[in-house]
C-alpha cells in the first residue's frame, strides 16, 4: 500500500497535474470510474492505477477486469488519494495513462468524414464538452491549435467523461496548414461564426458530405487567418432572447447536424 503522501513516488504523480511534467513523461492523470470503463478497451495505455480501499469495493468489477488484462493496480490511503487527486471530493481512483494524440497525416490516411478543429479554445470545460460531443456524434477526430488549452489538463480530461480515450486527437497543429491538407483530402470546411450563413439553409445532401468544423476562441471566435481558409462560414440561428450559445453547446449542435445528415444519407 502507498501510504506516505510525502514520498517521492507520490510527488511524481502529483507533478502530472502540471503541463510541463505531462509532456516530459508522456503521461497524464485520468480520474474517476468512467475513465476506467473506457480503459478496458485499451489496457496498454495504462501505466498504473491507484485506488483507495473504499473505491476497491465500489468499483471492484471494473478494477478486477483491468487487473485480468494485466494493468498494475495499487491501493493507497485516503490521504495519498487527496494529494494526487485534482478534485475537492476525490472519487477514490486515479489512473496514470500514456498520451494518445496522433499526427494529422496519420489521421487523414484513415479517410475521416467528420472533424472538429479548435482555434485557440481556452476553456477546459468547453474543450472537454466538445470531445465528449465528438465522441457521441461519431466524429473521427478533434484537432487543436497550438494555443488551445492542453487536452491533458485534468479539468479537460474530467469533462470528457472518458471520451478522451475514444476520439483521436491532434495537438499543437497549425490550423491553416491543417485546413489545406483537409481540403486536399476532399473534406469541406465550415468555419463557425455568429455572422455566418444560417446553417439551416444548408441542404441535407451538402451537410452529409465529409465535413470539418472550425470552432474558435470563446471570446473572439475563429481567427481571420483561419476563417479565410474555410469553404463557408456558418452560424446557428438564435430564436430566443439569448445573445449567443457557449462554445461547447454550439460545437455539439454543429457536429450533430452533420452527423445526422451523414447517417441519414447512408
Amino acid at each position: 500500500m502507498l501510504d506516505d503522501p510525502r514520498s517521492n513516488r507520490v510527488k511524481g504523480i502529483v507533478r502530472l497535474n502540471q503541463k510541463d511534467a505531462r509532456y516530459e513523461t508522456g503521461l497524464f492523470l485520468l480520474e474517476g470510474p468512467q475513465g476506467l470503463k473506457e480503459l478496458e478497451k485499451s489496457p496498454r495505455l495504462v501505466e498504473e492505477v491507484f485506488v483507495t480501499s473504499s473505491a476497491w469495493e465500489r468499483y471492484r468489477e471494473i478494477l478486477a477486469g483491468l487487473s485480468d488484462l494485466g494493468v498494475a493496480i495499487e491501493e493507497v490511503t485516503d490521504e495519498v488519494m487527496s494529494k494526487i487527486s485534482d478534485t475537492r471530493t476525490p472519487q477514490g481512483v486515479v489512473a496514470v495513462v500514456h498520451h494518445l494524440d496522433i499526427k494529422l497525416d496519420k489521421l487523414l490516411s484513415t479517410e475521416p468524414v467528420l472533424l472538429a478543429l479548435i482555434d485557440q479554445g481556452r476553456d477546459p470545460g468547453n474543450l472537454g464538452s466538445i470531445i465528449r460531443a465528438a465522441d457521441a456524434a461519431g466524429a473521427d477526430a478533434v484537432i487543436l491549435s497550438p494555443d488551445s488549452v492542453d487536452v491533458y489538463n485534468p479539468k479537460v480530461v474530467r469533462s470528457t467523461a472518458g471520451s478522451i480515450l475514444n476520439v483521436p486527437i491532434v495537438v499543437d497543429q497549425d490550423l491553416v496548414e491543417a485546413i489545406s491538407k483537409i481540403k486536399a483530402s476532399g473534406i469541406q470546411v465550415f468555419s463557425s461564426s455568429s455572422s455566418g450563413q444560417d446553417v439551416t439553409e444548408v441542404s441535407v445532401a451538402e451537410m452529409a458530405k465529409p465535413t470539418a468544423w472550425v470552432f474558435g476562441n470563446e471570446a473572439h471566435g475563429v481567427t481571420d487567418e483561419v476563417a479565410k481558409k474555410a469553404d463557408k462560414t456558418m452560424s446557428l440561428p438564435i430564436y430566443g432572447a439569448a445573445e449567443s450559445l457557449n462554445l461547447g453547446i454550439a460545437a455539439s449542435i454543429c457536429l450533430y447536424l452533420t452527423a445526422v445528415a451523414q447517417h441519414t444519407n447512408r
